[in-house]
């Protein structure tokens, strides 16, 4: 059994100014005031209309991101309903196969300590979670079926494609100190990485957590 911490990474190419300046193009329509489109107007035009709360004019923009992290917080994640998903799917990966090492991979839960007792716990019972899959595997149960006994903290992998006002509402609620903490701990990796691509249009989201 693998046991990893959870990650990201951005699926598509983002240009921060390019975004920025689609936003302004747009949004400039609801006021018929492309004329006052210029070198770095497009940065005081959203943090206008954030202001304002017109954030459907944000929904012109969107990126992609894979989260890799365990199936309980990718429950959270999928509850997203305006975004697109991608998943890896339990149905058809074997994690028996060489593919996956032959063994399954799960993720560390950031609020257990290594080499503490509660951990010890955790991880007695992840590696008999692997040994009854495999059983199952073994006596000729699919791997759909043979699913049933592995862990909430089983590793899997999320592309989600939202528009920056999906974003914004998926950070707003996921690095909130109310989050569950594996939640929290991946959704703030994500939008600490996220303010450094693109100017002005979450610099009002301040999660209390440290960067990666």
């Amino acid at each position: 059994m693998k046991i990893i911490k959870p990650s990201f990474e951005f699926i598509t190419p983002i240009d921060g100014k390019e975004i920025l300046a689609r936003i302004e193009q747009c949004g400039r329509v609801c006021y018929k005031s492309e004329s006052k489109i210029k070198d770095g107007s497009a940065e005081a035009f959203c943090r206008a209309i954030i202001k304002r709360g017109h954030e459907a004019v944000l929904e012109h923009c969107s990126f992609t991101v894979k989260f890799i992290c365990d199936r309980g917080v990718s429950h959270e994640i999928v509850r997203h309903r305006l975004a697109a998903y991608c998943q890896e799917s339990t149905r058809y990966c074997n994690y028996s196969k060489g593919e996956f090492g032959g063994e399954i991979t799960v993720i560390a839960p950031c609020y257990l300590q290594p080499n503490t007792d509660a951990y010890r716990v955790w991880q007695r019972v992840c590696e008999r979670s692997e040994v009854a899959y495999f059983d199952l595997l073994n006596l000729g149960l699919t791997p759909q079926e043979a699913r049933a006994v592995l862990p909430n903290s089983l590793k899997t992998e999320v592309c989600m494609t939202a528009d920056i006002r999906e974003w914004r509402h998926f950070f707003n609620l996921r690095c909130s100190s109310a989050a569950h903490p594996q939640m929290r701990e991946i959704a703030t990796q994500v939008l600490n990485a996220t303010r450094k691509k693109i100017p002005v249009l979450f610099d009002d989201i301040h999660p209390n957590y440290p960067e990666a």
